[in-house]
């Protein structure tokens, strides 16, 4: 049986007493001349044409490779759980949740930039909600589903799995309003924890919000209505229009970098996990629009969820929102309310550098983010 006990934490490095006598300075690196660096730009550019060739004539990159294995399945919702890599595990697992519209890959891209992979090698107990493209007859799913029952059901299964009474919840996005919603209808618990990343809450501070103001609520209702599930095409094109220039900007950048291996896997991997964009059901995708961005419900106080009323005051668990510094999707403004409005007493706002997406999964993540994340999860999990 796995214990569960926190993982020894090597202490910091003792700091290396000064040298009285400082240590000569090494030389200063020569300047490249004109002619060197003329020389490295056309390398550069035979490398470019070389490798653009191959971009387009090779399969994109394999993510989410991670051994996991399928606890529960129903319809749109599949539980898993990731095979653990210590013997000691820390005693509060972790459910990630991932937003509707996309699969889990994003939280495993590849070994080496894996914030699944991150998590089991220091010690936690990892299992995530990956969602399938919901099918017509899940096209009425609500809020309620989501936050009223796949979640609940999701962390029961949890504390039968690994016979732990208490879980972290940690959401992504959208993935980070259903765990927000979930965690303000349970103030009693089981949660031990909340963490959320680029989540919305004050949506009048997006540019989402403002590109629909001017229609009308029999408008919202009418586009929904036409279709069951909201289809793909659909949810990147509104995602594009909050960052115009993006799109145009990182063609130029992976353009510049086709030289670049480890910049171009890391393009095509993000670009993969796009192209897996599920449809949104067609009756939550009007609750998003008229209760969470028209209403602004999560600030206003107005959202009601299976009749109750959701309150961020009503969040008593530790807290810890982590945003990004340039994200054009969620704004720093936009996030904020969680932490300044959630009842708890423990509770943490970081801002760190990167997009709405890079944050999470980026290259630089390893560095900045999951490192971040242990610090405050490891006193919170035994």
């Amino acid at each position: 049986m796995i214990s569960r006990s926190a993982t020894a934490k090597a202490p910091p490095p003792t700091p290396r007493a000064a040298s009285k006598k400082a240590a000569p300075m090494p030389p200063a690196a020569a300047e490249p001349t004109p002619a060197a660096r003329l020389r490295e730009e056309v390398e550069r550019m035979i490398q470019r044409g070389f490798k653009g060739l191959e971009y387009f004539g090779s399969p994109a990159p394999q993510v989410g490779v991670t051994p996991r294995r399928l606890l529960h399945r129903r319809g749109t919702l599949g539980l898993y759980h990731y095979e653990p890599l210590n013997d000691e595990l820390y005693r509060v697992p972790l459910l990630l949740v991932m937003a509707t519209t996309n699969k889990a890959n994003f939280f495993d891209l590849t070994p080496g930039q894996s914030m699944v992979e991150y998590l089991m090698r220091h010690g936690y107990d990892v299992y995530v909600m990956d969602w399938n493209a919901p099918t017509r007859a899940e096209s009425g799913l609500r809020i309620e589903d989501y936050v009223l029952d796949f979640i609940p059901d999701s962390i029961r299964r949890v504390q039968q799995h690994c016979g732990e009474p208490d879980v972290s919840l940690i959401g992504y996005c959208m993935g980070g309003v259903l765990a927000t919603i979930y965690a303000a209808l349970h103030p009693g618990g089981p949660l031990k924890n909340l963490v959320t990343f680029t989540t919305p809450i004050d949506w009048t501070q997006t540019t989402l919000a403002a590109s629909i103001a001017g229609s009308q609520d029999r408008d919202v209702d009418r586009l929904i209505e036409a279709v069951d599930l909201v289809p793909p095409e659909s949810i990147i094109s509104a995602i594009n229009l909050q960052r115009p220039a993006s799109r145009a900007v990182a063609q130029v950048r992976l353009w510049d970098n086709m030289w670049n291996d480890k910049y171009v896997k890391a393009y095509r991997m993000m670009q993969r996990c796009e192209a897996e964009t599920l449809p949104m059901a067609g009756t939550y995708s009007r609750q998003i629009l008229k209760e969470l961005i028209r209403k602004n419900g999560l600030v206003n106080d107005t959202l009601r969820i299976g009749g109750r009323p959701v309150r961020l005051e009503n969040i008593e668990v530790p807290l810890l929102h982590i945003m990004a510094q340039y994200d054009h999707m969620v704004p720093q403004a936009c996030g904020r309310p969680l932490v300044e409005r959630a009842g708890s007493r423990d509770k943490s706002e970081l801002i760190l550098p990167g997009g709405h997406a890079s944050l999470v999964a980026g290259p630089n993540a390893v560095k900045r983010m999951w490192p971040a994340l242990d610090q405050w999860l490891a006193p919170r999990s035994v």
